[in-house]
C-alpha cells in the first residue's frame, strides 16, 4: 500500500516536514517515492505548501494520506 505521510527533517528541536509518497513498509525517514509538498510548524501560523495536482493524482490512484496529513491537507484547501 502507498501512504501519503511526513518524513521529518531539520535539525533538533527545529522541525521541518517533507510532505511525501512512500510505501507503508519503508520507514518514517527512508526512501520514498515522490515529495509532494512541506510542512513548517514553526513558522507562525503554521506554513503548508502543497502541489494539488500531485496530490489529487496520488489520492486518484489509491495512495491512502495518513489522518496527520489529511488534516494538513484539508486546512491547505486541497482535500
Amino acid at each position: 500500500m502507498v501512504k501519503i505521510r511526513l518524513r521529518r527533517m531539520g535539525a533538533k528541536k527545529a522541525p521541518f516536514y517533507r510532505i511525501v509518497v512512500a510505501d507503508a513498509r519503508s520507514p518514517r525517514d527512508g526512501r520514498c517515492i515522490e515529495e509532494i509538498g512541506t510542512y513548517n510548524p514553526l513558522t507562525n501560523p503554521a506554513t503548508i505548501n502543497v502541489d494539488a495536482e500531485k496530490v489529487q493524482a496520488w489520492i486518484k490512484n489509491g495512495a491512502q494520506p495518513t489522518d496527520t496529513v489529511r488534516g494538513l491537507l484539508k486546512n491547505a484547501g486541497v482535500l
